[in-house]
C-alpha cells in the first residue's frame, strides 16, 4: 500500500506526543498508566483515517481507545480526525484516545497478556487469494494472539464488506472454539444503524448499496458469563410464573 502524504509527516507525528505514540512497545503493560486511569482499553487494528476510533471514543468516554496503523500518513490523518472530533466536545487534545504506529504482527510486543478489553477489526484487507489466507486478521494464528492480550471481559467486534472474508472469519471463529453473537449479514438493512460509528470505507460502501457484515466474538470468561445470562433471560421463569404453574399442576391432580 502506497500513500501520498505531506512532507514532514514524521516530524508532524513527533510533535504530537500527547496523542501519537511512535514506539508503543515501551508502554507494554503500562497503557493504563499512560491514560492515567483504569478504564477498559479498546483497540482498533488498522484504523485507516481514524473516523471510527475518533467517533467511538467521543461516544464512549468511559473507556480508553487506541487506534493502530502501520502507515505514518494514516496516523497523521487520524490525528486530524481525532482532534476535530474532540474539539467539538471542548477538548483541544483527546483525553481518552491514543494513536499508535505499529504493525499488527507485533501486537504482543505492544500489549501485555490480558491488557485489552476489546479489539475492533473494521474492513481489514480481505487478502482474497487462498495463498494469502494467513495474512487475514481473522486467521486462527491472529485469533490465538488476540486471546492472549484480551482479558476476562475480552471481545472482538468485526465488520467487513467482503462476503468471502466474512464466511472465512465465521469459520475461523468456530474452528477456534469462540462464541459468536449479534451476527448481521446486512447491518444497515433498515437504514443507517445509528448505534454504530461508520468508518470511511463503510460510508463509501453504503453509498454504493453494498451490504455490511458484522459480528461480535465473546472470548473472556466474564464476557461469556454475561453472554449466557443474556442468552437465557427469555427462557427464565419468574417466581410468580413458577407459583402459577405449581398451582395449575396441583389443580390438575
Amino acid at each position: 500500500m502506497r500513500l501520498r502524504g505531506r512532507k514532514g509527516i514524521l516530524e508532524n507525528l513527533q510533535a504530537q506526543p500527547e496523542l501519537v505514540v511512535l514506539e508503543p512497545e515501551q508502554y507494554k503493560g503500562r497503557w493504563a498508566e499512560l491514560f492515567g486511569n483504569d478504564h477498559p482499553i479498546f483497540v482498533e487494528l488498522g484504523m485507516g483515517k481514524g473516523r471510527f476510533i475518533s467517533g467511538t471514543s467521543v461516544r464512549m468516554p468511559e473507556a480508553n481507545f487506541i487506534g493502530i496503523d502501520m502507515y505514518d500518513e494514516l496516523v497523521r490523518r487520524a490525528s486530524d480526525k481525532a482532534r476535530a472530533a474532540w474539539e467539538e466536545q471542548g477538548h483541544e487534545t483527546p483525553p481518552s484516545l491514543m494513536l499508535a504506529r505499529a504493525n499488527v504482527e507485533k501486537l504482543e510486543d505492544i500489549f501485555a497478556p490480558g491488557e485489552l478489553d476489546r479489539i475492533y477489526l473494521n474492513f481489514s484487507d480481505p487478502w482474497p487469494k487462498k495463498k494469502h489466507a494467513r495474512r487475514r486478521l481473522t486467521h486462527p494464528r491472529f485469533l490465538e494472539m488476540y486471546k492472549r492480550v484480551l482479558n476476562a471481559d475480552g471481545q472482538i467486534h468485526f465488520k467487513t464488506d467482503s462476503e468471502t472474508l466474512f464466511e472465512f472469519s465465521l469459520n475461523s471463529f468456530a474452528d477456534s472454539g469462540l462464541q459468536m453473537t449479534n451476527i448481521s449479514l446486512n447491518l444497515h438493512r433498515d437504514g443507517i444503524n445509528e448505534e454504530h460509528v461508520m468508518t470511511e470505507y463503510e460510508h463509501k460502501f453504503m453509498g454504493k448499496g453494498m451490504n455490511i457484515h458484522r459480528c461480535e466474538v465473546v472470548i473472556g470468561e466474564r464476557a461469556l458469563e454475561r453472554y449466557d445470562e443474556i442468552r437465557m433471560e427469555p427462557y427464565r421463569i419468574s417466581s410468580d410464573e413458577r407459583a402459577a404453574l405449581a398451582a395449575e399442576e396441583a389443580g390438575e391432580e
